[in-house]
C-alpha cells in the first residue's frame, strides 16, 4: 500500500517516539508470518479491529453501510434480470433479424457507457430538469432522523415505523441509481441468455417439439428456456455479487452511503482494518452466492438430485 497506516493514525506532525509506539501497538514490528497468525486469531473471534476514520468497531460500521448497498443491488438485479432475460430470449429467437440487432446495440451501450457518466446525465435530466425522481442520498434531507434504525434497511425500517412518507421518499431516491445499475447488469445477462438460448434452439429436441405440433411459444419458453435456467442462476448470482461490491462509482455519484463508498474512502486513507474486513466480506458474499446457486440447481434441474 502506498499509504502508511501509522501516519494515517498519528498524522504527519507526530514525533518519532509516538510513531514508533503506534507502530509496535499495531504489531508491525513483528515478522510477517506472525502478523498473519495474529490477524487470523482475531478474525476467528470476529475481532476485526477499530476503524481509523470513525473510531468505531469495523463490524459496526459495516453493519451500518452494507444494508444500503444490499437495497440498491437488490433493486438493480431485479431490474437487470427482469429486463435482460426476456431480451436475451427474444434476441435468440430472432437471430440476425432486426429485433436481435436492436437488442444487441442496446446491450452494447449498457455495457460500454461509463456508469459515472450515465449517472450524472441521468441526474441532470430526470432529477434536475424533469423532477421525476429524487436526487442524491437515500431520502430527502427533511426526513433524516425520523425513522428508528432497527435493521438499517431504510425501506424496511420506514415500513415498520409506519412512516410512509419516508418510505415513498426512499423509493423515489433508489429508483434512478438502481435503474442505471440494472441496465448495466442487464447488458451482461442479455448477452449470456442469448448465447445459452441459441445453443438450445439448435438442439434436436426443439425440432422434435415443433414437429409434434407444439407452438413456438411453448417450445421456446417451456422447453428451451427451461434447460437454461440452471445456467442463468449462476449468471444472475455472480451479477448480484458484482453489484454488491462494485457499486462504488454509482454510490459516489449519488452520494449513496453504502458499502462501496465505505471501502473506497477507507482505502484512500490506509484504514487497513476496514479494508481487510471489507475484502473478507466480499469473499464471503461470493462464496455464499455460489452455494445458493448449487442449492437452486437441485430445484431447477432434477438430474442433480
Amino acid at each position: 500500500m502506498p499509504v502508511d497506516p501509522v501516519r494515517a493514525i498519528v498524522g504527519e506532525d507526530a514525533t518519532r517516539e509516538v510513531y514508533e509506539n503506534v507502530y509496535r501497538q499495531l504489531g508491525l514490528d513483528k515478522p510477517m508470518w506472525q502478523q498473519f497468525l495474529l490477524y487470523m486469531r482475531d478474525v476467528v473471534t470476529l475481532d476485526f479491529g477499530t476503524s481509523i476514520r470513525t473510531g468505531q468497531p469495523v463490524l459496526q460500521d459495516i453493519a451500518r453501510v452494507l444494508p444500503a448497498t444490499i437495497e440498491l443491488a437488490t433493486f438493480a438485479i431485479l431490474i437487470g434480470a427482469g429486463l435482460g432475460t426476456p431480451l436475451g430470449v427474444i434476441a435468440a429467437v430472432n437471430k440476425d433479424r432486426w429485433p436481435d440487432q436492436l437488442i444487441r446495440v442496446i446491450s452494447l451501450m449498457g455495457h460500454s457507457m461509463p456508469i459515472f457518466w450515465t449517472g450524472m446525465i441521468a441526474l441532470l435530466v430526470f432529477y434536475a430538469n424533469l423532477g421525476w425522481v429524487g436526487g442524491s442520498g437515500r431520502m430527502s434531507q427533511f426526513y433524516i432522523g425520523l425513522v428508528p434504525e432497527r435493521t438499517n434497511f431504510l425501506l424496511i425500517d420506514s415500513a415498520l415505523a409506519g412512516e410512509w412518507e419516508v418510505f415513498r421518499s426512499a423509493i423515489n431516491h433508489i429508483i434512478l441509481p438502481a435503474a442505471l445499475l440494472g441496465y448495466s447488469s442487464s447488458a451482461y445477462i442479455t448477452r449470456m441468455t442469448r448465447s445459452f438460448m441459441l445453443d438450445q434452439l439448435g438442439q434436436e429436441y426443439v425440432t422434435t417439439a415443433r414437429v409434434k405440433g407444439l407452438s413456438r411459444r411453448q417450445t421456446v419458453w417451456r422447453h428451451a428456456f427451461g434447460n437454461i435456467r440452471v445456467q442463468l442462476v449462476t449468471i444472475v448470482a455472480l451479477a448480484y455479487g458484482a453489484l454488491l461490491e462494485g457499486a462504488v462509482l454509482i454510490e459516489t455519484v449519488f452520494a449513496w452511503p453504502g458499502f462501496g463508498q465505505y471501502l473506497t474512502s477507507n482505502l484512500l486513507i490506509g484504514d487497513m482494518n476496514a479494508v481487510m474486513t471489507c475484502v473478507l466480506i466480499v469473499g464471503v458474499i461470493f462464496i455464499g452466492l455460489n452455494i445458493l446457486s448449487d442449492i437452486l440447481y437441485r430445484v431447477f434441474d432434477p438430474r442433480t438430485r
